[in-house]
């Protein structure tokens, strides 16, 4: 009876070289244990062929083991994101927060997040007007440019991909494909990075992990204490996207779902995440414990909750580093005039639920972030029944290039 032996169960394990779960991993038949995770095989033995035995290391042969292909990754050229770099005026997420909004944002700080993560425009065709979220990952590589249309309200409308965008223009056209998105269809994962994942290198804040780059975008004009990344969708928090991370303190912040299910997935992920990459995950339970029903049935996320806010409540400074308090106490609470000890959320006092969810961030991070994660708390209870406001107006400059006329 041979040692090792390939799994005969279903049971299937992502390839460490094209990362798609097709993967079949050793036994050691000795004490039935997988063998390390790099001994395996993938099923996809056209396009991967990934076969590493453990008998090629010991010297003999069990089958013939194929040498590992190199899955070679084409990245999307510059100058095609460039090209998305303007047309501001008649991009409707842009005008949405500039102009549409219950508070309108400063002409300021759109530009600065249009600056940080490159966001753009399609200015013609089926997605004229709308947005642009490129996926630039920590070498500055642009891994994907995702094309959302939203309505007025900012809601999606519609969502396609700029290489899509593309390859459906020139085969309307007869045109032949340019070679670098020939090459770029190859690729098995095309959103193989974070959004924002550049901004990494730039900044040593706390990172805040959402699923969509429009949450991040709202994350980062209110709460710009830490350095919000989108994973794209609920289902794409993986331990291969989220190396990047490594070493540093996360805090996730997942959609709602009716039965909870988003958040649980995005918890049983995160401890395996954080065990893998040596990095610390904190996965936020502060909307599951305050949402309505109505809100979890609707998969609301924490944009959703962000944009009724005004922005401007969180550009207040609670205290100065010398003036926080050190422990946090109750009187500290009574001072904010939001804590009422008469509020219980699952049966926990307002003051002990609100202090447990700041002090890890004060313990380990900036001011800034404490800060903006008390008042973000401070909001959402006050403001729990969530009425929508009615639009405020604020200083506009008619002269700046991401207003329209």
């Amino acid at each position: 009876m041979m040692q090792y032996y390939l799994d005969k169960s279903s049971k299937k394990f992502d390839c460490p070289n094209c990362h798609k779960r097709r993967y079949v991993r050793y036994i050691d038949n000795e004490n039935g244990n997988y063998m390390p995770i790099n001994y395996g095989r993938c099923d996809r033995e056209s396009k991967c062929s990934y076969h590493l035995s453990p008998y090629s290391v010991t010297g003999y042969t069990e089958i013939e083991t194929k040498p590992i292909k190199i899955m070679k990754q084409t990245f999307i050229p510059a100058d095609v994101l460039q090209q998305t770099l303007s047309g501001y005026e008649q991009n409707t997420f842009i005008q949405n927060l500039l102009q549409r909004v219950a508070y309108p944002f400063e002409v300021a700080d759109i530009e600065n997040v249009i600056a940080m993560y490159n966001v753009g425009t399609v200015k013609n065709g089926y997605r004229k007007g709308a947005v642009t979220f490129p996926f630039i990952d920590i070498k500055g590589n642009i891994r994907a440019i995702q094309v959302k249309q939203f309505n007025s309200d900012n809601h999606t409308t519609g969502t396609d991909f700029i290489h899509s965008i593309i390859e459906k223009h020139h085969t309307l056209n007869n045109k032949k494909l340019p070679q670098w998105l020939t090459d770029y269809k190859e690729n098995d994962i095309k959103v193989s990075c974070l959004f924002g994942e550049h901004l990494l290198t730039k900044h040593n804040k706390p990172v805040a992990l959402v699923e969509a780059p429009k949450t991040a975008i709202y994350g980062t004009l209110y709460m710009p204490g830490f350095v919000w990344l989108a994973v794209y969708n609920l289902s794409s928090l993986n331990v291969q996207k989220c190396r990047s991370l490594k070493g540093r303190d996360v805090y996730l912040f997942p959609d709602l779902s009716p039965d909870g299910a988003a958040f649980k997935l995005w918890s049983d992920k995160a401890k395996e995440i954080e065990k893998a990459i040596n990095a610390r995950f904190v996965v936020s339970d502060l909307l599951e414990k305050i949402a309505p029903d109505q809100d979890k049935s609707k998969g609301y996320d924490l944009a959703d909750y962000l944009i009724k806010f005004d922005w401007r409540l969180f550009r207040t400074k609670l205290f100065t580093p010398q003036q926080e308090p050190t422990p946090l106490n109750v009187d500290y609470y009574h001072d904010l005039k939001y804590f009422d000890s008469s509020i219980n959320v699952d049966g926990e006092p307002l003051y002990d639920f609100i202090r447990s969810r700041v002090h890890d961030v004060r313990e380990h991070h900036s001011n800034a972030a404490y800060q903006e994660l008390i008042l973000l708390q401070k909001e959402l209870f006050k403001n729990k029944a969530m009425p929508k406001p009615s639009r405020v107006s604020t200083s506009l400059p008619a002269h700046s290039l991401v207003m329209a006329n």
